[in-house]
């Protein structure tokens, strides 16, 4: 089961588009909230994710903090989940979020890949 959570009505729009080009169509929710709510509501709901992916806006640097806080501290990961973070390669990424530590951190142009795992 996938999860895509995305805020913005048109952000929301595309996911679904795609999906639909792609012709897929089972296995998969478009949860169209701000993705602290979000992390809140899945984990609540029993969800337990292999590999969550995070892509706030850059310049969003609070948001991104605020969820790999969030998924730190919640049920929503499982010992051996993955958490990839993109961000700015400018971002000085914090290399731990209470209970995640980051293992690897890649860069490619502007973009960086930090990748989290639970200590």
């Amino acid at each position: 089961m996938v999860y895509f959570v995305e805020s913005a009505p048109r952000g929301v729009e595309l996911i679904r588009k795609n999906l639909a080009v792609l012709e897929v169509t089972a296995n998969f929710k478009v949860v169209k909230r701000d993705s602290i709510r979000a992390l809140q509501e899945l984990a609540s709901s029993g969800v337990q994710a292999d590999f969550v992916f995070l892509d706030p806006p850059y310049r969003l640097q609070e948001a991104y903090r605020q969820a790999l806080d969030q998924l730190s501290k919640s049920d929503l990961l499982k010992p051996a989940s993955l958490v990839i973070a993109e961000h700015h390669k400018k971002f000085d990424a914090p290399e731990a979020f209470a209970t995640l530590r980051r293992s690897r951190k890649l860069v490619q142009g502007e973009t960086a890949l930090s990748f989290y795992r639970m200590s």
